[in-house]
């Protein structure tokens, strides 16, 4: 502003951060997620496409370890203990590839939540405040032999910078829970199955539908009161060893 020969600057509006979905997260650049939780506990880093993370400080990562290794390679990791079950958060980076620099913007593509011990199923919202499936029973859910897939809300357009997936601008991309067990889902799930790791995801709901028929098998929600009123696991039948019959 100018008034009578001199010059003013307008204050600066505070700018919020804001994700692509109500998870809070997906979406966020690596600066806009510290400004909302703070320095990382730590920095980790995965060999390969394996779960084997080698872990350093946020001063040892800064100093040393960072200038080894792709900028999006590194996971920040909040470590909290809530009802003396450690909950792990760490932030899985994208590279905006439309920015022609040697370091792009960074985008939340994945939150991943561990827990130690597993947790039941039914005691996942109330340690991640973030996770907040629907209780419809209608909710498209999905199963498989590790893991159950959530779809929750409408989707995005602006998230398909966090998606890699061929001709992904032809698919609709939602917000998506998928909680895993390393010892495999039960074929009968209940509230009390065990759990180790829930991960905020970003995947499409048609594409699902359309082409892995054959390995996402449709789920009853397992926060829907219809859940818990189901008839309780069929007794299973116990074959009988045959017993030889032999000739006096």
């Amino acid at each position: 502003m100018i008034f009578a020969g001199y010059f003013f600057l307008a204050p600066a509006l505070p700018i919020h951060a804001k994700s692509y979905f109500e998870d809070g997260y997906l979406g966020l650049t690596k600066t806009e997620l510290h400004e909302k939780l703070g320095i990382p506990h730590a920095i980790r880093s995965r060999k390969a496409a394996l779960r084997i993370f080698s872990y350093y400080s946020p001063k040892d990562w800064d100093k040393y370890f960072s200038k080894l290794v792709s900028p999006e390679n590194g996971e920040d990791v909040y470590t909290y203990t809530r009802d003396n079950i450690q909950v792990r958060y760490s932030f899985v980076y994208t590279p905006d590839l439309h920015q022609k620099k040697d370091f792009p913007t960074l985008y939340v593509k994945r939150v991943e939540v561990e827990f130690t011990p597993p947790v039941q199923i039914q005691a996942i919202p109330n340690l991640v405040k973030e996770f907040t499936p629907s209780t419809l029973s209608s909710a498209p859910v999905f199963r498989s032999n590790l893991w159950v897939l959530i779809f929750k809300g409408p989707p995005s357009k602006e998230a398909t910078i966090l998606v890699k997936e061929h001709n992904k601008e032809n698919w609709e991309w939602s917000l998506a829970y998928q909680l895993f067990s390393l010892n495999g889902i039960p074929d009968y799930i209940t509230s009390q199955s065990l759990i180790d790791r829930l991960e905020f995801t970003v995947q499409s709901l048609p594409f699902t539908q359309a082409t892995r028929r054959h390995t996402h098998e449709a789920q009853l929600n397992p926060y829907s009161p219809e859940f818990s009123q189901r008839p309780p696991e069929a007794q299973k039948k116990i074959k009988s060893i045959p017993v030889p019959v032999y000739a006096d």
